[in-house]
């Protein structure tokens, strides 16, 4: 089963907790054993799993992303975002995350994150779950 449903973010470079929405996909699919994919079909956007208690957390990645690639570096990218280009492919477009219990298996402070790169921007989020 696969769903989508649209995120839509507030920056330039934004993290979007997406757990519960995937959550409310899981739970739809009646899967109680299996397997979560979550793919961002964008080019200039990414997902990632990381601690969800510290708001810290997500504005420290985002600094620190910035510092190694910076908006203004001399590229080449005739549109002006090749730092949001790369950033993504930093990140990463898929997670894949184990389903127990009809529930995602996470550690205790982890959660689903949409990485904007390029905002702000309404985006896709696409969900396949697979199991029994």
């Amino acid at each position: 089963m696969t769903e989508k449903f649209k995120v839509s973010t507030k920056s330039r470079s934004d993290f979007v907790d997406i757990t519960s929405s995937v959550d409310a996909i899981i739970r739809k699919s009646g899967i109680k054993s299996g397997i979560c994919h979550v793919f961002i079909p964008h080019t200039t956007a990414g997902v990632t799993i990381n601690e969800n208690a510290d708001p810290d957390v997500t504005s420290d990645m985002i600094s620190q992303l910035d510092k190694m690639v910076p908006w203004s570096a001399g590229y080449h990218h005739f549109e002006g975002n090749s730092a949001a280009h790369i950033k993504a492919s930093m990140m990463g477009f898929t997670v894949i995350i184990p389903i127990e219990n009809e529930r995602l298996v996470f550690g205790t402070w982890q959660c689903i994150y949409f990485c904007e790169f390029d905002g702000p921007r309404n985006r896709t989020v696409l969900v396949t779950v697979t199991g029994e």
